[in-house]
């Protein structure tokens, strides 16, 4: 691959992939909070409680949803260095 300016296509490349990890990044974390939120809201927890299975579920679908970019956009850059 050459390795001065990128032509085009890589550039709409590059903007597809990132766009792709951030959608999907997105429906994956709100996945895990809903998955984690639905216990609480079915057996009716308290207070306390629910504001702990709330936090729980945003830190679960947030480090999920990182993750979930991080692994897409690595892999991309390992492939384009490829060349393939």
């Amino acid at each position: 691959m050459d390795m001065g300016r990128e032509s085009r296509w890589e550039k709409d490349a590059i903007t597809v992939e990132i766009v792709f990890a951030l959608v999907t990044a997105v429906a994956l974390a709100a996945a895990v909070f809903a998955v984690a939120l639905l216990p609480a809201l079915a057996l009716g927890v308290s207070s306390p409680g629910g504001k702990a299975t709330l936090a729980g579920g945003v830190l679960l679908g947030a480090s999920a949803g990182v993750s979930r970019l991080v692994r897409v956009l690595l892999r991309f850059d390992a492939q384009r260095r490829k060349g393939r």
